[in-house]
């Protein structure tokens, strides 16, 4: 039996099963309610985005964890606040540090995950021939993406004042912003390089379908 290119019915099932049960214990007695559904919004809309594509353009395996694993992150920044992770407390405690950086791993995959999917789409819609040029748009989108997302936090601040002061996660860092986007980089960057392999053999896989 030839393997499939995306996630089978078991594999689909527990995804879903581990989306649901971080979801949920995010959501009981969150740090903050309103913080807790502006960080957790992205990873709902991104779970209805995934169902209505789930028959249309199903993702590699690599992609759909990826995904998952991305969601958890904002689950877990959505429950605690960012600035308030318990382990990345002890971690700035453990190193003298003046921050809790949690952050700075949710925004590292907000570089990565991104570009992973840029490239699936462009690749399997042959959208750019080389590869060379389909990574250096790859990483034009994720850090056009990680701007808007930047500003997007700005429209909310302004919009809810001070009841967004957890969800901007700054922490009285003057270059937050600008080292929330190097993250990113650095995130797509290592899509395109130390994933790459990895994502390429997947996406093989398509091919062979198609050609079967």
């Amino acid at each position: 039996m030839k393997k499939l290119p995306y996630p089978n019915k078991a594999e689909t099932v527990l995804w879903l099963g581990i989306y649901a049960a971080v979801l949920t214990w995010s959501a009981v007695n969150p740090h903050d309610r309103f913080t807790w559904f502006l960080e957790t919004l992205p990873a709902i809309i991104c779970l209805a985005v995934l169902a209505f594509t789930w028959k249309a353009f199903p993702l590699t395996r690599l992609t759909y964890w990826l995904i998952l694993i991305h969601c958890i992150i904002l689950m877990v920044g959505g429950h605690y606040t960012y600035a308030e992770v318990p382990l990345f407390d002890w971690i700035r405690d453990l190193l003298g540090g003046q921050r809790n950086n949690y952050d700075k791993v949710g925004h590292f995959a907000q570089g990565l995950v991104p570009a992973i999917i840029a490239r699936e789409v462009v690749i399997r819609l042959d959208v750019i021939r080389s590869r060379a040029w389909t990574h250096f748009f790859v990483v034009c989108f994720v850090l056009a993406f990680s701007a808007f997302y930047e500003l997007i936090e700005w429209w909310v601040a302004v919009a809810s004042g001070d009841d967004a002061v957890a969800f901007l996660g700054t922490q009285g860092y003057v270059w937050n912003t600008q080292s929330d986007m190097f993250l990113a980089l650095i995130g797509g960057l290592v899509a395109v390089t130390l994933f790459a392999p990895w994502h390429d053999r997947q996406l093989a896989r398509f091919t062979r379908k198609a050609d079967g």
